[in-house]
């Protein structure tokens, strides 16, 4: 990558990050010849993430955030790790998701962005948005991109993902519909966006886990999970928040009861496009914080 150049794809293999990580970061030396095709990622939940009253709790879920990325990079202090990803000479956007039932929490973004300038960026090198992406002028000129969403149930790809999220940089979405979103992978190796991605965070404060129709949310199927999950590689993400929304289904229904459509993009990702693995045999999960009744 043109920064940040301390940082290898060796050194982030040998963290367990994984060589699809590692590729997507740039970096420049050689893989290590250690057996790659594993995922390190981190869920983190505390009990008071969300209030009484369901609501996420900033000052709490900030907190979750600096663990995981410590936890994440295997470093001491969060600073550091944001700056092992992101460094002066970046332009970064910050991929979020504005849908109004289940948004990205706004203190979250804030949290994302005091990080990146601390790291060194420059205030007019960081931006925010969802729907405004491709217009947007920082994300025109972005070297590197957080992706940061909440986790729902969705009518078209069966999960709202991390890797749903980048649908918005193309200026036909419709278009991926088809076979359950299943090549949404696709979108993540077109020029703006190939190798730029260098974290995604899956907000699962409050997932909802159960839908019907599109745009559908009901309090009912939303709960307090209280939990963050982060990583480099999206599918690695997506198929352990998948893996909790599955558990609690099971546990809300009382039997199995798949989603409808499948989110098969997320192991389609894996398979077919090489954004990190889908198989829960080969993530390495990291948990932090409060584990009660974690689902996984």
């Amino acid at each position: 990558m043109a920064k940040n150049d301390g940082v290898s794809r060796r050194d982030l293999v040998s963290l367990g990050v994984g060589a699809a990580a590692a590729t997507m970061l740039g970096a420049s030396r050689e893989l290590s010849a250690r057996p790659s095709g594993r995922s390190r990622v981190v869920l983190v939940r505390h009990p008071e993430a969300v209030d009484g009253d369901g609501r996420p709790v900033p000052a709490v879920f900030r907190r979750m955030l600096d663990d995981g990325m410590s936890a994440l990079l295997d470093v001491d202090a969060p600073g550091a790790a944001w700056s092992m990803l992101f460094g002066p000479d970046d332009v970064v956007g910050v991929k979020t998701n504005v849908w109004g039932r289940l948004r990205t929490p706004p203190e979250l973004e804030e949290a994302i962005v005091a990080h990146l300038l601390a790291a060194g960026v420059d205030r007019d090198d960081v931006a925010v948005d969802d729907r405004g992406v491709r217009a947007n002028p920082v994300f025109q000129r972005a070297s590197a991109f957080v992706n940061v969403r909440p986790m729902r149930t969705h009518h078209w790809s069966g999960l709202g993902t991390c890797l749903k999220n980048m649908i918005m940089f193309v200026p036909r979405p419709a278009e991926y519909h088809g076979d359950a979103c299943a090549t949404l992978g696709a979108i993540w190796h077109l020029p703006e966006l190939e190798g730029k991605v260098r974290l995604n965070i899956l907000v699962m404060l409050t997932p909802q886990f159960h839908s019907v129709g599109p745009h559908s949310f009901s309090d009912e199927f939303v709960w307090p999970y209280g939990g963050l999950i982060l990583g480099l590689e999206p599918a690695a993400v997506d198929a352990v928040g998948a893996r909790i929304i599955e558990a609690r289904r099971r546990e809300y229904f009382g039997e199995d009861r798949p989603l409808q459509p499948p989110a098969h993009h997320i192991r389609v990702a894996d398979e077919r496009y090489g954004l990190g693995a889908a198989d829960p045999d080969r993530i390495d999960l990291v948990r932090l914080g409060w584990m009660e009744n974690a689902l996984i």
